[in-house]
C-alpha cells in the first residue's frame, strides 16, 4: 500500500546531515511494512530485526552499544555484507531494548556514514527508557499515522479520485463525482486507516471481517496498557480508553473524568491520558480561548476532548450499526456527528495540524481553529447535509477572520466568506 511517509524516508536518505532515524506511530499502523517496502525499493539489500523477538540480540546490546561489534554480530547473523550507504539497518520495535535506542547516539557519532532506522511504538520509546536515556539530538524522528482518507482512496484504486478532489479544494467549483466519494467516506467511517483492517475489507468486503481485525488490534493496544504500565495504572488507561465513545456521544464533548468514574479527577487520570497520547491510540484537541494569532499561547489545558487515533476504531468500539453510517438519508443520530468530528481531527493529526477548538464562555463552540501563517481559521463540521451554525457566525463576527471552513457533505463552494469542504477532501486543509 502506498503510504505518504515513503516521501519522507527518501528525503531523509539523502540528507547530508543524516542522524539515525525514529519512526515512531502506534501499533498496527504500518511501520515494519513501509520500512521494509523502503530497505527494498532504495537500497541494495536491508537488515531488518524485532527487538522483542530477536533476545540474541537484545544480548548483544547488553555487553556493546558501539557501532562496530554491532555491525559485525548484524553481519555474522544474516550472512549479509553490512555497506555504508548500501544497507539500511531496521531495528523494529525498539521499546523491547533501551540499550538499542541508546546505541544510536553512537552510530550518529561514530559511524553516521550508515542508514538506521529504529521503529517503535511510542509508549515504548516516551515511557520504558528508566535506565538509560534518549538520544536527544542525535536522532532524526518521524511520526507514523493510520492511513489517511487519501492513502485509502490510493489502496481502492482510486488515485484519479485524489487528484479530483485536490483540484476543486483549491477552484471551490463543485466536483461531478461527489456522490461517488461521499460513498467511499462512509465505508471508510467504518473500516477506518489500520492497514491490517484495509486490506482485509478489499480482499472480502466484509465489514463483519473488517471489525474482527479492529478487534484484535484493540486487544494488542490492551496488552500494551498492561505490560508498559503497573496494575494500578493499566487499569486507569483502559478506562479512560474505553470512555471515548460515551465522552464523544455527550453533546458537550469536553473530556469529562466523572464519565470515567464517579469522583475522577485529573490527579486520579491525568497520567493515564497522557499515556494513551504519547502511545499514539489517542488525539487530544485543546480548547483555545482567543481566536487570535497565535492561537496556541490561549490554550486553556484544564479543557480538552479526545479521540481515538483511528475513526474505524471509534466506530468498531461504540457499537453503531454499518447500515446506520451507510445510509444515504439524513439522520438525527448525534453520535454520526461525533464520528465525523473524530474523522476530521485524525486528518489534521496527520497533517501535523495542531489540534484546537474554541469555545466562548460556553454559549458558542467552534470544533476546530487553524492557522495558517497569519490567517485564524474557524473549522465547523458537520455529517451531513445541514449546516446551520450560530458558533461558527459569532467567531466569525468576533474575529474578523478572512474566511471560515465549514466541512460537510455538501459539495464544494465559497459563499458569505465561507470556505464549503466536503467530508472526503479534509486531507486538502
Amino acid at each position: 500500500m502506498r503510504r505518504k511517509i515513503y516521501a519522507d524516508l527518501v528525503k531523509w536518505k539523502s540528507k547530508s546531515n543524516r542522524m539515525p532515524l525514529i519512526v515512531n506511530g502506534a501499533r498496527q499502523v504500518g511501520k515494519s511494512y513501509i520500512l521494509q517496502e523502503f530497505g527494498k525499493q532504495e537500497f541494495d539489500n536491508y537488515i531488518s530485526v524485532n527487538l522483542e523477538t530477536d533476545k540474541a540480540l537484545v544480548e548483544k546490546f547488553g555487553e556493546s552499544i558501539t557501532p562496530q561489534p554491532i555491525i559485525q554480530y548484524l553481519e555474522s547473523a544474516h550472512s549479509q555484507r553490512i555497506i555504508a550507504g548500501k544497507t539500511v539497518i531496521i531495528l523494529d520495535e525498539i521499546q523491547a531494548c533501551e540499550r538499542a535506542l541508546t546505541s544510536l547516539k553512537y552510530f550518529c557519532e561514530q559511524m553516521p556514514e550508515y542508514h538506521i532506522i529504529a521503529a517503535g511504538s511510542l509508549l515504548g520509546i516516551a515511557i520504558n527508557r528508566s535506565n538509560y536515556s534518549f538520544p536527544v539530538g542525535k536522532v532524526d524522528e518521524i511520526t507514523m499515522f493510520p492511513m489517511d482518507f487519501e492513502e485509502y482512496l490510493w489502496a481502492m484504486g482510486k488515485k484519479n479520485f485524489t487528484q479530483l478532489i485536490r483540484e476543486h479544494y483549491e477552484s471551490n467549483e463543485p466536483l461531478n463525482i461527489h456522490s461517488q466519494a461521499i460513498d467511499f467516506y462512509n465505508t471508510y467511517l467504518i473500516t477506518g486507516g489500520m492497514p491490517a483492517a484495509i486490506k482485509e475489507f478489499i480482499a472480502t468486503g466484509s465489514f463483519v471481517a473488517t471489525a474482527d481485525i479492529q478487534n484484535r488490534i484493540l486487544n494488542e493496544y490492551i496488552a500494551d496498557m498492561a505490560k508498559y504500565a503497573d496494575s494500578a495504572t493499566s487499569i486507569k488507561i483502559r478506562s479512560c480508553y474505553e470512555s471515548i465513545p460515551a465522552q464523544l456521544a455527550k453533546e458537550n464533548r469536553k473530556f469529562q473524568y466523572s464519565v470515567v468514574q464517579k469522583g475522577g479527577s485529573a490527579t486520579i487520570f491525568g497520567e493515564a491520558i497522557e499515556w494513551l497520547k504519547y502511545a499514539g491510540v489517542v488525539l487530544k484537541c485543546q480548547k483555545i480561548t482567543q481566536g487570535v494569532m497565535p492561537i496556541k499561547v490561549h490554550v486553556d489545558l484544564s479543557d480538552f476532548k479526545l479521540y481515538m487515533s483511528d475513526v474505524g476504531m471509534l466506530t468498531m468500539q461504540s457499537g453503531i450499526a454499518a447500515q446506520a453510517i451507510l445510509s444515504p438519508l439524513e439522520t438525527d443520530n448525534s453520535f454520526i456527528g461525533a464520528i465525523a468530528e473524530n474523522y476530521v481531527a485524525q486528518a489534521f493529526a496527520t497533517n501535523l495540524t495542531p489540534l484546537l477548538y474554541w469555545k466562548n464562555d460556553n454559549t458558542a463552540e467552534v470544533d476546530f481553529v487553524i492557522q495558517k501563517g497569519i490567517d485564524v481559521i474557524p473549522v465547523e463540521v458537520k455529517s451531513g447535509m445541514r449546516v446551520r451554525s450560530k458558533s461558527l457566525g459569532i467567531f466569525m463576527e468576533k474575529y474578523k477572520p478572512r474566511y471560515g471552513i465549514r466541512i460537510s457533505k455538501k459539495n464544494f463552494g465559497f459563499e458569505n466568506s465561507i470556505k464549503s469542504v466536503p467530508l472526503y477532501a479534509t486531507f486538502c486543509i
